[in-house]
């Protein structure tokens, strides 16, 4: 009997194990994801993503299919079609509203946004919250810009003085890339210098009704006069690229993701420091800047364990690890207090350099996507006036651009057109500027037939040609997410399916 008993105890412990192994095993859940990242960060995101399957505590798996979208395109995407688009993406802050709009934002749970609150830039934590809700992650608190310099042409001494550099940069016959004429983002420095500002108000829907903006103004004429001083020089470059330190650069205003290349070209002659002042009528104004961060959303999931799982694989990627190895393997910027804290974080020169420029930064909100081309246009009105009053009209020009979208009709606002590398004059594409610019400042109507798009006459595009499809001369929502890029030679029209978001070619008969 005994030996009977000891049998039927040791059966019983071996079924238990069984038991709860099964258990484990149905605990435990493998998920098959799509992430959009970066191209520079798909790597690093992939070996992320399978340490946290090796260490999560709570037995999850992830197959990820990690797709190169940038940061810049991951809204478009996601709003065209949320269902099809990626479980988890990085995204740039001024694409929030626009995805909390759409549903395409999982909301955190009032746990998680304090513990994210907590531990996070308060700038960040603010991007990623709409009303009293959070709805995506910090991962960068960097999206700024400041001044690298070549340390062998421009004395440390003049680096506060835009003038002193100016005629530095003339005395060498060597360029200032800073993008004036190519780039609204960068000339609102300038304003920003005078204090003049650009504020967009929403409607519960999203809509924009309203904009405080001060450009056309004493502040904004200020700043146009400062601005003209560089525009006018022989070596002013629109021009945001580090590479420009190769091709005859001294100076070159841009952020840390051009840190690499600036160090890779300048070596130890690299300088890095915050934007100059100017001076106009015996007063100076320190250059200002926009300033922004990334952040990381996952879309909203009907199983609510798949939710779940998405959410702490979301912390593990902006909790401080992660951020600290994207700092060191890209020099991305941390959001996070703690590795803000980091001594090399603390000591790497473009961090350095962008929060010395952060007391003169705004931070941007929710622009109104056609502010960008007309604000641009701003920088060749300047240059191209000779007096102070061709400056107030560049200023009146920009004013009465921007009192015009609020005066659109409805059909003006959901109307699809085409901008790209257009010649207005000739009336068609090209990809040969005699100036070097491609300036996609020309709009091309499109004819609507139910659900599709269609230009009004075919064009002649030679291959290369690039362009996008844009609702209402804005770019909250313009396809492809990346340029169409014309792969031969021909004569087409430019159709856009709305519903599918499909840009294609017909040719011309």
């Amino acid at each position: 009997m005994k030996k009977f008993l000891a049998m039927l105890l040791a059966m019983i412990m071996v079924l238990s194990v069984c038991l709860v192994s099964a258990s484990a095993e149905g605990d435990a859940k493998t998920y098959d994801i799509t992430v959009w990242c970066p191209q520079e960060a798909v790597e690093l995101t992939q070996a992320q993503i399978d340490d946290f399957n090796t260490d999560n505590e709570f037995g999850i798996t992830f197959n990820a299919t990690i797709e190169p979208v940038s940061e810049a395109d991951a809204a478009t995407s996601m709003t065209t079609d949320v269902e099809t688009g990626a479980d988890i993406f990085f995204f740039a802050q001024d694409q929030f509203a626009r995805l909390v709009q759409a549903g395409a934002l999982s909301k955190l749970t009032a746990e998680d946004a304090a513990k994210v609150a907590a531990e996070n830039d308060v700038s960040a934590v603010a991007a990623a919250t709409s009303g009293d809700a959070m709805y995506a992650y910090p991962l960068t608190a960097d999206n700024g810009y400041f001044m690298y310099y070549d340390k062998s042409v421009i004395p440390e001494e003049d680096v506060d003085s835009l003038e002193k550099l100016i005629a530095d940069c003339e005395a060498a016959q060597k360029y200032f890339a800073f993008e004036m004429q190519t780039s609204a983002w960068y000339l609102a420095s300038f304003f920003f210098a005078t204090g003049c500002k650009s504020i967009w108000t929403t409607d519960n829907a999203g809509n924009f009704i309203e904009v405080y903006d001060t450009f056309n103004s004493p502040e904004g004429l200020i700043a146009a006069k400062g601005m003209k001083k560089l525009v006018d020089s022989p070596y002013h470059l629109s021009s945001s690229k580090g590479t420009e330190f190769a091709s005859g650069a001294a100076i070159v205003v841009t952020g840390t993701w051009d840190f690499d290349n600036v160090a890779g070209i300048l070596g130890d002659n690299m300088g890095v420091t915050d934007l100059p002042s100017f001076e106009v009528d015996g007063k100076e104004y320190h250059l200002g800047s926009f300033s922004g961060c990334k952040l990381l959303g996952v879309k909203p999931q009907v199983d609510r364990d798949k939710a779940d799982a998405l959410h702490a694989l979301a912390q593990y990627l902006t909790g401080e690890d992660c951020q600290l190895e994207r700092f060191d393997e890209r020099h991305w910027g941390p959001s996070n207090l703690a590795d803000q804290q980091d001594e090399e974080v603390k000591s790497n020169p473009g961090l350095v350099a962008l929060w010395a420029q952060a007391p003169y930064a705004q931070v941007q909100g929710q622009i109104h996507g056609s502010w960008w081309d007309i604000a641009k246009v701003i920088g060749d009105d300047v240059k191209d006036a000779t007096d102070e009053a061709g400056l107030q009209a560049a200023l009146d020009n920009y004013y009465d651009k921007i009192a015009g979208l609020f005066t659109m009709s409805d059909a003006e606002k959901f109307a699809w057109s085409v901008i790209g590398m257009y010649n207005e004059a000739d009336g068609f594409f090209f990809t040969d500027y005699s100036d070097g610019k491609e300036t996609w400042t020309a709009d091309l109507a499109m004819i609507q037939d139910g659900d599709v798009w269609k230009t009004e006459q075919a064009y002649a595009m030679p291959a290369g040609t690039e362009f996008k499809v844009r609702q209402g001369k804005s770019w909250d929502n313009a396809f492809p997410a990346d340029n169409f890029k014309v792969e031969a030679d021909g004569t087409y029209f430019i159709q856009f399916t709305e519903s599918t978001g499909t840009v294609e070619l017909v040719p011309a008969e």
